[in-house]
Formats: C-alpha cells, structure tokens, sequence
C-alpha cells in the first residue's frame, strides 16, 4: 500500500510533543512491513533542523519531505506554513492509496486535504487533540469554516480515547460519529537502565515525583506546586522536565513561593528521559482540562514501572486501573492523597507489565491498517 502521512513536525523534532513521536512509530513499523510510507512535514517547530529541505530523504526506510516554514516564530506558536508543500502535492498526492492526516488546524491539513478530495484519494484523519477549542478561539473559528469539511469528509477520524471523540460532536455537530473509531498510542517496550542515574546527574536523595513534559498552563503545574508543598515528607524531590511553552516563567514564581525543592531540568530526550522514568517513585500529569486528549508520558512511565497519578482529563484514564495508578478530579487534597499512597508503591514489574500487555505499536498499526482497508 502506498501511504502517505501529513504532520506538522517530525523526527527529530521531538519537543512538539507526542504526534511526531507517534507518526515516527506507525510509519516506521508500515514501512518495514513493506508499505511505501512517505510523511509531510515541516523543517521544525521552535528551531529548524538540519536536513534536506524540500525534498524527499529516507529516513528509517521512510520517505521524508521536510517542508521549509516560511517562518520559525510563527512555527513556534503551532501556525506552521510550509510554503513549498503545495507543488509537491499537487503533483504526487494522487500516487497515494491513502492519507493519513494528523493534527487538524493548520496548513499542512488543508493542503493534504485539497489535493485528496481533488484526486478523489481516501484521506483518514486522526486529530491528535485539536479538535476543542479550549483557547485562541477566534483564531479556530475563522479556520474552521473551511477546515470543518476536513472533518466531515473523512473516510474514518481516529480517536484516542473515548473523552477525545466526545470533544468532536460539541465542535463539529453535523460529524458521522459512525466513522469514528478508538486506537490508543503505543508504546516501545524498552530496556530499562540501571536505576539511580538521573539522581546521581541531578543530585537527588530520597523518593522523587517526576513531572515530564511540555511546560504550559494547561498541565496543571501549579496543583503539583501547591500538593507538593503540603507533603510532610522532607526526603521528597519535584522534578519537572520539558521544554518551556509559555509558562516557564510563572511556574519559577509558583516554585518560589514553597520552601521545598524543586528540581527544573529543561528539556531531556532519548536515555536521559528513560533513566529519569526509571528513578522516579511516582510520575504525574494533573492536566487541568480535557485537552489531554491522550498522555503518552504516562505510558513512558508506566513501562519503565512507574506508578501514575492523572486526572479525569487526560484520555489515557480510561485505560488505568488502581493496581498501576490513580485517577483523580482537579483537587489538591485528592492529588496529595494520591501522592502519599504511591510514594511507597512497592510493585514496579507490575505497572511494566500492565503497559506492554494493554499498548503496543505493532497492535496500534495492526487496528490502522484496518482502517485503511476499510477507506480503500
């Protein structure tokens, strides 16, 4: 089958969050399973990476266009513009048996979303969280008069979880929620490393909950600062890591306020994230609305065995049971509970376990190419 993929960012562009990481595990699997895979994308999020621009590169058995951005700030701010993108596609999207677009309002989506109702190619769209409006809604609203369609013309739209395709009918009232239909992430079943090596780097005693991941408001900071500061526990270290997204700044602010350590490590990639993973005593994501969609950080934790604490938001809820977690409201009192009985979880093999026997990639491309074979 001929495949082609459409996301703003991809490998290595790895600080736009989860979708690059999740295109890069699908389109690599389908390509080594003897799919042609081809993924449009831009030349980075917050910083161009050096590669070939313009032009298809094989990348991991995959063929690459990485699209120059017209511009970078704007590109930092999720408003990508490859402006070379159109004459690639006009001529090559008619080749493909299918598209697969991710993510939603921008201009890759559209563009990918022209050409295939123009050659008549089947296109799946898989929103990656996009779909509400949570914020910038003037800016959605103007988008959506023409990006609606991408939704009402989809031949499937994948959902992560149940609490992400309950977003799509409060935006989008006329959408077929028949062609709906629920894949989770995966995830990589890794060797884990000896443990003790990110304390060691950081300087960390003692029992550590780890925060990881992009530094915005809506990941509900400021209820980790305020239920950590109320922990008795002395011999207690916050780590937070991840890239700054516009919050950076009030959370040092928040962090000044308690007199406990807190531990920012900026952004950690690669073996530094799974040796962070593995140390942590607990790991947290107490987002604070339903714009989680997903939370592919808790599955990193969960299989380097560690226990997780979400809240009700995040869509990945839907899957954790209380041998491997907890699940909570956006309340302080409930998240400091919560700590206090995971800080002395003492069984690690089975929140591995639980992880590698509920999400895998190969299942996740398995129920896609399902997909697929129902579009073509």
């Amino acid at each position: 089958m001929k495949i082609l993929h459409v996301v703003p960012y991809f490998k290595p562009s790895w600080e736009a969050g989860g979708p690059p990481r999740s295109v890069y595990e699908i389109s690599y699997r389908q390509a080594k399973l003897g799919h042609d895979v081809t993924v449009y994308t831009t030349d980075g999020f917050k910083r161009r990476i050096n590669v070939v621009k313009n032009r298809a590169i094989n990348v991991d058995g995959i063929n690459v266009y990485y699209f120059r951005n017209l511009s970078m700030f704007l590109s930092s701010h999720n408003i990508p513009l490859p402006y070379y993108m159109p004459i690639v596609a006009r001529k090559e999207i008619k080749d493909y048996d299918i598209v697969h677009i991710h993510e939603f309002r921008n201009f890759l989506a559209l563009v990918a979303y022209y050409y295939a109702r123009k050659y008549n190619v089947p296109y799946v769209l898989q929103p990656r969280g996009s779909a509400p409006r949570f914020s910038k809604t003037i800016r959605k609203k103007i988008f959506d008069f023409i990006g609606s369609k991408i939704f009402y013309n989809a031949c499937r739209i994948i959902a992560s979880s149940k609490i992400e395709s309950r977003q799509y009918k409060k935006v989008f009232p006329k959408v077929n929620m028949s062609r709906v239909v629920h894949i989770p992430n995966g995830i990589n079943p890794w060797e884990l490393p000896k443990k003790g090596r990110f304390k060691k780097k950081f300087g960390i005693e003692g029992k550590m909950i780890l925060y990881l991941g992009r530094i915005h408001e809506r990941k509900g900071l400021d209820l980790l600062i305020k239920a950590y500061s109320k922990l008795n526990n002395e011999d207690v270290t916050l780590v937070i890591a991840g890239p700054d997204d516009h919050y950076l700044g009030k959370l040092k602010k928040l962090i000044k306020k308690i007199d406990k350590k807190v531990v920012l490590t900026g952004p950690i990639y690669g073996k530094e994230k799974i040796e962070a993973y593995t140390d942590a005593d607990v790991f947290v994501l107490p987002s604070k609305d339903y714009y989680e969609s997903f939370g592919n950080v808790v599955l990193e934790a969960m299989v380097c065995g560690t226990p997780v604490i979400v809240t009700k938001y995040c869509g990945i809820s839907e899957w954790i049971n209380d041998e491997v977690g907890r699940i909570i409201n956006y309340d302080v009192n409930e998240l400091v509970k919560a700590l206090k009985e995971l800080l002395s979880y003492n069984s690690r093999s089975k929140v591995r376990k639980f992880a590698l026997s509920k999400f895998t990639w190969d299942n996740v491309v398995k129920e896609t190419m399902k997909v697929y074979e129902q579009c073509i």
